[in-house]
């Protein structure tokens, strides 16, 4: 066992790293690439950076690429994204015509030599056209949530979806009864990174005053892209109602944009507009490099919030219980796969919901302590890299063996 694969060894136990030692040993020679739209910003290429890192540690031969494409190009995933999730969209001819020609440009330039490709989203999803001349197994990696989603993005998605050898979701509701195995497999956070490691109190309390953040009085904390369906303003709403009657809370929005999404800059004006003139509203716009301040921020939190309207899984719910935080959040998406009502945190429905709640733990801390020991250990069991990249490890075994039947839960 090399030493950064021991780290790992006090949180997870050693049964679990001596399984990633044998799968990876069986994939040796394998080739496998990772290909996504992003290399910074939002949960996807967050988990593959410290993905990416993990795997070198276990000997696998996996590389990471990013796909480019013009604004026009990132105008027509994000109405997808959104339109997946839910939102109305008039799609037309000349947005589908942008999107084959960004995947013709891409084949041109992307190296598409592998055994096992890994195509997370629908943005480069169309690549999978190229599979008679590279060969090798391709899987879809949808970290959306489509249960509701709306037609028109997925009759156009779905003849390339159907070209792969395999489907992973994040959650059973997200299942499409597609003609290849469906995978369920969660995403997960990864325990040693600079954004989840634990941290010296002191340094905690330095961020917090660096911001202007009280670290005496009650914070509420939603970290998150400014993002319409993260509903930043709905958090600011939830906020206003629970200071009417715990005046000294304090509200951190705080997030940045992922390169691959054009609305960030707009919503986050809307955002400071909903705050108004109010000192306890602390909206940080950071860098995709603030790991080590958003890890004090939720650290240094009372409570940490979700209040997604539509959300694939949602990182930071995990991350936040890591921390041994009690999270109020949205019952929607895989939100729900990550806390138990209250056993692991508090699940809410509406904004009255979720301000009640806020309430309920800001007036009752011992109970909103045993919420956060359980949600760490609930994270600890479920939710953490190395159990992420074991089953992927299985996944590409199967693929390798030829099957495209059944669904199959990681």
């Amino acid at each position: 066992m090399n030493s950064s694969l021991s780290n790992y060894l006090p949180i997870v136990g050693p049964q679990v790293i001596n399984e990633l030692e044998v799968l990876s040993q069986s994939l040796e020679g394998t080739r496998i690439k990772h290909i996504n739209s992003t290399a910074v910003g939002g949960g996807v290429a967050e988990i593959l950076i410290r993905m990416m890192g993990l795997g070198k540690e276990l000997g696998l031969d996996m590389t990471w690429d990013v796909i480019r494409g013009n604004d026009a190009f990132y105008q027509v995933t994000k109405a997808m994204h959104n339109a997946f999730h839910g939102t109305p969209f008039q799609f037309t001819p000349e947005m589908w015509d942008s999107y084959r020609a960004t995947t013709e440009e891409n084949i041109k330039t992307l190296d598409l030599n592998a055994d096992v490709f890994l195509i997370h989203d629908p943005q480069p999803a169309a690549l999978v056209t190229e599979r008679t001349r590279t060969g090798g197994k391709w899987i879809w990696r949808c970290h959306i949530d489509l249960s509701n989603r709306q037609p028109a993005p997925w009759e156009f998605i779905e003849p390339f979806v159907a070209r792969y050898d395999a489907a992973v979701f994040s959650s059973p509701k997200y299942i499409q009864n597609l003609s290849m195995p469906e995978v369920l497999i969660p995403p997960s956070i990864d325990p040693l990174s600079d954004k989840n490691r634990d941290l010296p109190p002191e340094f905690v309390t330095s961020v917090l005053e660096r911001f202007n953040i009280d670290p005496k009085r009650p914070i509420l904390t939603q970290i998150s892209r400014f993002d319409r369906l993260k509903d930043p303003i709905g958090v600011c709403r939830v906020y206003q109602v629970v200071k009417k009657s715990i005046p000294e809370l304090q509200l951190v929005l705080a997030g940045g944009g992922a390169s691959d999404d054009p609305e960030g800059a707009e919503v986050l004006a809307e955002v400071r507009e909903a705050a108004g003139n109010d000192p306890d509203i602390h909206i940080l716009e950071l860098p995709p490099t603030a790991n080590m301040e958003i890890n004090a921020l939720q650290h240094g939190s009372t409570i940490v919030m979700q209040k997604s309207l539509k959300e694939g899984f949602g990182l930071t719910v995990s991350e936040g219980m890591w921390k041994g935080k009690p999270v109020v959040a949205s019952a929607v998406g895989g939100i729900v796969s990550q806390i138990r009502h209250g056993i692991t945190g508090e699940l809410v429905h509406s904004e009255s919901g979720a301000a009640q709640s806020v309430k309920k733990l800001l007036v009752n801390p011992e109970y909103a302590k045993q919420l956060g020991i359980a949600a760490k250990e609930h994270v600890r069991n479920n939710f953490l890299l190395t159990r992420h990249l074991k089953d992927y490890m299985l996944l590409f075994l199967f693929v390798m063996k030829g099957s495209r039947q059944g669904i199959i839960s990681g």
